[in-house]
């Protein structure tokens, strides 16, 4: 992990009482990206909260994304999602 997605990582830990979190960062895949030029990463992440029970996967996106509105407006660029219930998590992990 990157310096900037341990501390997404830890937003999102804090934040959402998540259970599970993995933020990989992918910006070196994405080097001369104009959003790369900004000086915005690229990021992936698993989030596994019981936050996001009841939400579709789109709702579960915007609570992330309300989370990390500060870190959305300098640091991140891009974020691809997947965010899981612990139901969910444990249901993959079989």
């Amino acid at each position: 992990m990157s310096e900037r997605s341990d501390r997404i990582a830890a937003a999102l830990r804090d934040r959402l009482s998540a259970r599970h979190v993995d933020v990989e960062d992918e910006s070196h895949l994405h080097a001369g990206h104009a959003g790369a030029a900004s000086g915005g990463g690229h990021f992936r992440a698993t989030v596994v909260s019981e936050r996001f029970a009841g939400l579709s996967r789109v709702a579960a996106q915007r609570v992330v994304y309300g989370v990390l509105h500060e870190e959305l407006e300098g640091e991140i660029h891009a974020l691809a999602l997947r965010c899981l219930t612990p139901e969910q998590w444990e249901a993959e992990a079989g």
